[in-house]
């Protein structure tokens, strides 16, 4: 009892404060989507993101025992930061262009489903069974309940995002050993032809701007920063119930500034996909610990985020 309330004390506030800036990752993506090609906003954001974090790991380890992390997980590091950035950055803005940003918060929500049915799959070692397969049937139907309730013009917005999850659930699987500031770099690299490519002719608008600088600096890398600080103090299991906070905030978000409305679809996958969240990844079971070493994370960006 001592434990979990000095848990809640610590590190409640930093899971509270981390749903507020990813749920409003989704708002601030489709601002900055009126006016940018969804593959200049991704490089904006994942290049201020990238130094950002450079600057941070150089002043926590130093410059040069970054650079000899880059070199020894190289290969890793690029098939992740494609995986886990770069890749689900572009489905989620492109997404965003076709449908309301609280819908993808939602449909996002579903990346620990498709992490447990992705373990079944191809690791092995990760697979689960039982009520947790149970969980992954559930979570599917609240996806396919969203999807399907779309209009016609919108569902390849709707599938965009479902690869997002599935992206970001890949990437998480594989990132475990490789979690490293490198990652939004290697992303910025890889979208920055199309980004400069895809860039507007005139400078867009104050808004606009600070709402790249918003998901670059505080929605991708300060928030990672924060997600992984939780897990190592709080641990996995904790820090994975931002996944059940992201998509009430970012609603709220799209409903009071957007004016985005909030279906009975909406709502009812909402609750399918968290409550297969719940049973596929034994969340409703685990006990709260620390972590002993860096875990899988459950959630995104990534940055999501949208991370």
């Amino acid at each position: 009892m001592a434990r979990t309330q000095s848990v809640n004390g610590r590190y409640l506030p930093m899971l509270v404060l981390l749903s507020l800036i990813w749920g409003s990752s989704f708002m601030f993506i489709k601002v900055a989507d009126r006016q940018l090609d969804p593959a200049t906003l991704i490089l904006g954001r994942i290049a201020l993101a990238a130094v950002t974090l450079a600057i941070y790991v150089a002043a926590s380890i130093g410059g040069r025992a970054a650079l000899r992390e880059l070199r020894e997980h190289w290969l890793p590091l690029v098939v992740v930061g494609l995986l886990n950035t770069a890749i689900p950055f572009w489905l989620l803005s492109w997404g965003e262009t076709r449908i309301d940003s609280g819908t993808a918060s939602i449909i996002q929500a579903s990346v620990p489903i498709f992490t447990v049915l992705l373990a079944y799959g191809f690791f092995h070692e990760q697979r689960v069974t039982g009520s947790r397969l149970v969980g992954v049937a559930v979570g599917f139907v609240g996806v396919a309940l969203l999807v399907g309730a779309q209009p016609a013009g919108k569902i390849l917005g709707a599938v965009a995002v479902v690869g997002m999850a599935v992206c970001y659930a890949a990437g998480g699987l594989l990132i475990r050993r490789y979690l490293s500031a490198a990652r939004p770099a290697v992303a910025a690299i890889a979208v920055l032809p199309a980004g400069v490519i895809r860039a507007p002719s005139t400078v867009p608008d104050a808004k606009t701007i600070g709402s790249v600088v918003f998901l670059g600096i505080v929605g991708t890398a300060f928030a990672y920063l924060l997600f992984f600080t939780i897990i190592a103090g709080a641990g996995a299991s904790y820090a994975s119930f931002v996944t059940y906070l992201v998509p009430p905030v970012a609603l709220a978000y799209g409903a009071i500034f957007l004016g985005e409305g909030v279906g009975g679809a909406a709502v009812a996958g909402l609750m399918l996909i968290l409550g297969g969240v719940a049973l596929g990844t034994g969340l409703s079971r685990r006990p709260w610990r620390r972590a002993s070493t860096v875990p899988e994370p459950t959630f995104a960006a990534a940055p999501s985020e949208p991370s």
